[in-house]
């Protein structure tokens, strides 16, 4: 028999496709009142289930986790000898299930009901003990699975993505921002997408400060020494009042021919462009390229008009090569 092979696929895509979109509009005060409950959890969110369903908590614990909700997923079998210990009455529990009748889960909930652990079920039966067991039920509809109506593939991508909807939610409930989540990816892709200025600035005596009543001759000095194309002037209370770049020098010298005895105040960029040091590096290149300037001052929220670093749009690309 020949089999069209990606005609094959396009069902089986095709049925989840279906399935995902029972789910949305399947999603009632159920789900909002699951999030509401995981946010407000002071310990761990644990996460259980059989086979299928097993592999599927372990993705949705890794994703909550990786978002903020502490959280460890746990093999049902296990549960049956010895491991209900790791579960305290502090936890909120999440059992999945299809059927929601599974005789690896009775023990679980047994356990859960007599020790008062929030209980949360993911279930395609209301007619089941995890249904009616549930201190909150989050009913997934009945969809049809791939290869014959029997393999677990539309019900677990419906599990699937009611985690990572649950996960979404609980990082916007709890304001877990793109500096929490860069807390906890500190390699990799996506550290390196979160990086700021504040990874990558120049620090301390590496800025090439002058103070605002330098003459030209003193401040070139520090210029060529400082080897970044520009200069961040400053008051006397170390306040920036403006910069001062290769670009200006170069426009400064077709206009005089004799500019040692200038103030370097009477000659810079006031209003320079600045970035607050938590600001992507990703939206500082961009910006940079916008201004077609090559150098930016960094401070914090406490004052703005104080540089604690400095970034070369070199260290950028290089850093992004």
């Amino acid at each position: 028999m020949k089999y069209e092979i990606n005609k094959i696929a396009n069902d089986v895509i095709e049925l989840q496709i279906k399935a995902l979109k029972k789910l949305k509009s399947s999603l009632d005060k159920s789900f909002e009142k699951a999030v509401k409950e995981i946010s407000k959890c002071k310990s761990k969110v644990i996460i259980c289930g059989v086979g299928k369903s097993g592999k599927i908590a372990s993705k949705i614990s890794a994703t909550l986790s990786s978002v903020g909700t502490p959280s460890f997923s746990i093999s049902a079998n296990d549960c049956s000898h010895g491991d209900l210990g790791r579960i305290s009455k502090e936890d909120i529990l999440i059992l999945i299930s299809h059927s929601g009748n599974t005789d690896e889960l009775k023990n679980i909930i047994k356990y859960a009901k007599s020790n008062k652990i929030t209980l949360i079920g993911i279930v395609s039966n209301k007619d089941s003990n995890l249904y009616r067991s549930a201190d909150i039920k989050i009913l997934t509809p009945n969809v049809e699975e791939a290869g014959y109506g029997i393999v677990p593939t539309s019900s677990t991508t419906t599990q699937l993505s009611l985690g990572d909807a649950l996960s979404i939610a609980l990082m916007k409930v709890k304001n877990f921002g793109k500096l929490d989540f860069k807390k906890f990816h500190p390699e990799g892709n996506l550290a390196n997408k979160l990086k700021t200025a504040s990874d990558l600035m120049l620090t301390k005596n590496k800025i090439p400060f002058v103070n605002e009543n330098k003459i030209m001759k003193d401040a070139l000095k520090v210029l060529n020494k400082k080897k970044l194309g520009f200069l961040v002037v400053i008051n006397h209370y170390g306040l920036n009042k403006g910069v001062f770049t290769d670009g200006d020098l170069k426009r400064l010298l077709q206009k005089k021919n004799f500019i040692d005895n200038l103030k370097i105040k009477s000659v810079m960029t006031k209003k320079p462009y600045v970035v607050e040091q938590n600001t992507l590096i990703s939206d500082i290149l961009t910006q940079m390229n916008r201004k077609k300037i090559t150098n930016v001052c960094v401070y914090n929220k406490k004052n703005k008009k104080k540089t604690i670093g400095v970034i070369h749009i070199h260290q950028i690309l290089k850093f992004l090569k």
